[in-house]
């Protein structure tokens, strides 16, 4: 008996590799890449997501998202979070899921969940786009597209704490997905097309106002895909007509969801609309670098966003983009219906993509934090290299075979360069900078840093290190005052009992702060840690012991 099941089990393993291989014989080999591409970056956001810092801004999120939560729980009597900061201009979507997961599960810390919640989010934005370049364009222009945007810093580095500008950029390449599709089958698109738009749309309303920017969207797709008008205006104006009305279910959608989830928006139906003109003149005291130069945030020069977009964004998606366009204005050879559309298509994606930020250019409305708040048009870029680099390679098999391995090779290289790139900047990806500024090394104190303190969890590390080596040496074992250049929670939630936070400075023995504005020169002290990237100190841990008097550090 030993013999024989000792013999089943090398047959059984050789009947699971043969079936492993029929299977992966009938898929295509870009989407059995793409297919290990989701497994790796899954288990690598369940590995890692416990070292991302807590933003800035997430404990304010999470008070909102609390808020909204306990306005319907009243039967919509706790009116609170229509007078909580700025908020109101700001739908609650994910911070009401969040809350209401941690209330499920309240053994799980609130911001693990957000954390996870908002990287898997990102992931999907990752499909959205995907999909969308395999949609247009096939399963290698997909390939590319997931790659790029996978390991591309800003988004890599913003899916775990960017907890409004990644849920909202998913929730619009979603939308963007859904939209190319049903306007393939215009005037009579299929219902679940619609569907998806109007769930995805509302998504993203029910995050950011900036959603409404899909309702100019949905005209641009209709004119672009409808007939000419120059050649038949009846029958085109009949088509937009039929079209227009196929598409209000999923604005319908759209607009329940996004009453639900930003209540503020309820309140009269004209909110939207004011939110929008708020949200583009909303200014307040905060600084932002360009170039080495320090601005306000109400008067940042007009190509600040442009200008980080080209150097934030890898290479590889800066040049794909590019030929994108190429693409576009290529001259056309034939009238085939496949490639008319793959054109009409690439031209949609393109001006969603730019679209926003000739607006921020024109209008010159409120910027700051680097490429946070254009965050979401990431992927579309994304696909735009997918669909570009795509092209470029068939065009250059049609010259010569090793022209066209040449120009895969080197795409690979350049997603093998930005892959090292972000493993080096672990887990700060979001500081990626592109060799046009001569990266990490050649922005630093040039432009936006580490804004969001993500150095808090690694540097009370080596604090709590540091300390422990004094109490071993026979120091004094009182609690020791901690002075941030950050938030309180952050700090807290990672320090130990021993290290206190104190919003006096001038008592504080020990002071964390990162180098972004030159924060870490706000006070004194011998220097016990640094933090480093690619040879760029972003942070520092200070010992100011020496600087105080005994009373003021607690000595006998």
């Amino acid at each position: 008996m030993s013999a024989d099941f000792s013999n089943e089990r090398p047959r059984a393993a050789t009947r699971l590799r043969a079936r492993a291989q029929r299977l992966l014989a009938t898929r295509d080999r870009y989407d059995v890449a793409v297919a290990a591409l989701f497994v790796t970056l899954t288990v690598l956001v369940l590995a890692t997501f416990h070292v991302y810092a807590i933003t800035n801004d997430e404990p304010v999120q999470q008070r909102y998202g609390e808020l909204i939560v306990a306005y319907y729980a009243s039967a919509f009597k706790d009116q609170a979070l229509f007078h909580f900061v700025n908020l109101y201009l700001y739908g609650g979507l994910f911070d009401g899921i969040a809350v209401l997961i941690q209330r499920a599960l309240p053994m799980i810390d609130p911001y693990a969940i957000r954390h996870l919640l908002c990287a898997f989010i990102g992931l999907g934005g990752i499909g959205a786009a995907w999909a969308t370049a395999r949609m247009v364009a096939g399963p290698r222009a997909a390939a590319i597209a997931a790659f790029a945007l996978a390991v591309c810093g800003p988004w890599y580095g913003s899916m775990f704490n960017h907890t409004k500008d990644i849920p909202f950029a998913a929730a619009m390449m979603g939308a963007t997905y859904f939209l190319l599709r049903a306007v393939r089958d215009l005037p009579r698109p299929r219902w679940h097309d619609v569907a998806g738009f109007g769930l995805l749309l509302g998504a993203a309303l029910g995050i950011r106002v900036l959603g409404l920017l899909m309702v100019g969207y949905v005209a641009l797709a209709i004119f672009v895909h409808g007939p000419a008008w120059r050649a038949n205006a009846g029958k085109a104006i009949e088509y937009a007509s039929r079209s227009v009305t196929a598409m209000l279910p999923a604005f319908v959608i759209a607009y329940l969801i996004m009453i639900v989830a930003w209540p503020w928006s309820a309140l009269s139906p004209l909110n939207p609309i004011r939110g929008l003109v708020d949200f583009g003149q909303f200014h307040y005291q905060i600084r932002t670098l360009l170039g080495g130069h320090i601005y306000e945030m109400a008067n940042v020069p007009r190509w600040y966003v442009p200008a980080y977009l080209l150097f934030k964004l890898p290479l590889l998606i800066v040049a794909g983009a590019v030929v994108s366009v190429v693409f576009i204005i290529w001259p056309r050879r034939g009238a085939e219906a496949a490639a008319s559309r793959r054109r009409n298509e690439t031209l949609i994606l393109a001006v969603i993509a730019a679209f926003p930020v000739l607006c921020e250019v024109i209008d010159r409305g409120p910027a700051f934090t680097g490429l946070r708040h254009f965050l979401f048009v990431v992927p579309v870029f994304a696909v735009l290299t997918g669909i570009g680099l795509d092209w470029l390679l068939t065009r250059c098999a049609a010259i010569r075979l090793w022209l066209a391995r040449a120009a895969a090779l080197a795409i690979v290289a350049l997603l093998g360069w930005n892959t090292g790139t972000l493993i080096v900047l672990h887990p700060y990806e979001y500081l990626f900078f592109n060799p046009l500024v001569g990266g990490l090394p050649g922005a630093a104190g040039r432009y936006d840093g580490d804004y969001w303190v993500t150095i808090m969890p690694e540097a009370v590390d080596d604090l709590e290190a540091y300390v422990a080596k004094l109490d071993a040496k026979g120091h004094h074992t009182h609690r020791y005052k901690v002075a941030v250049c950050g938030e309180r929670l952050p700090f807290e939630k990672e320090a130990n009992s021993r290290l206190q936070w104190v919003s006096d400075w001038t008592k504080a023995e020990f002071f964390i702060a990162p180098t972004h504005m030159n924060c870490d020169r706000a006070l004194g002290g011998r220097e016990v840690s640094t933090i480093k990237r690619l040879g760029v100190k972003i942070g520092v841990v200070k010992d100011r012991r020496a600087l105080l008097t005994p009373e003021v550090a607690g000595m006998p």
